[in-house]
């Protein structure tokens, strides 16, 4: 099992910044993909940043790429996000997600967090 706990999400403005970030508690973390998804309401959940278990790989889909960073440290279990540039339409619920896949469907992670909520003001 891994424990997965969110934090840092709030308010901001557009065109602003927030740092996210998910401590890990639980199995060895540094074995693990580590993935970030968001939620917004009467949306299915979406895959916003992928980081491999050394962190030397990443990936973002277009609608985030350039804006958003990924970033581990295993030494301290835990996973950011930093945001950028941010818009409205980032406004959802953040979740961090734990898994052995690479691939980018909510169901193929095993371990979730309760999730934090940003919410962009234009």
């Amino acid at each position: 099992q891994v424990q997965l706990a969110e934090s840092g999400g709030g308010l901001a403005q557009a065109g602003g910044s927030l740092r996210l970030s998910c401590a890990a508690s639980g199995r060895t973390f540094s074995n693990y993909n580590m993935a970030w998804f968001r939620q917004a309401p009467g949306k299915e959940r979406e895959v916003v940043a992928r980081i491999s278990r050394n962190g030397g790989v990443t990936s973002y889909p277009d609608s985030v790429k350039g804006r958003f960073t990924i970033s581990r440290d295993n030494a301290k279990n835990t996973v950011y996000l930093q945001m950028n540039s941010l818009k409205a339409e980032d406004t959802a619920v953040y979740h961090c997600a734990a898994g052995s896949t690479w691939l980018t469907g909510p169901t193929d992670y095993a371990y979730w967090g309760q999730g934090t909520q940003v919410t962009v003001s234009s």
